[in-house]
């Protein structure tokens, strides 16, 4: 089986997402979803509270831990693999 190799660059306190390299097959296809989240602002915490879709190799990206860890741990300050409740979005009314 091909090897896809992945990497989450995230900056500041609320770890914004600031970069995501993936090499490998199918990186193409992951990378526009995932462009899409980078440019809508999305953290850590955004990507850990996804749901994967196994079995995929984007699945990766949304449960990777930190540095030198496995997952379920999560470096995100409000992961909900953390124990963090999950985030819902809040949608506005135009009533």
């Amino acid at each position: 089986k091909p090897k896809t190799h992945m990497k989450v660059i995230c900056a500041g306190e609320e770890e914004k997402v600031v970069g995501i390299h993936v090499i490998g097959k199918g990186s193409d296809e992951m990378m526009q979803g995932f462009g899409v989240a980078l440019k809508m602002g999305a953290t850590k915490a955004d990507l850990d509270s996804c749901i994967a879709i196994h079995p995929t190799a984007g699945e990766e990206l949304v449960t990777m831990g930190t540095w030198g860890t496995s997952p379920p741990f999560s470096g995100a300050k409000d992961s909900p693999l953390n124990g963090a409740p999950p985030s819902e979005p809040t949608l506005k009314s135009r009533i």
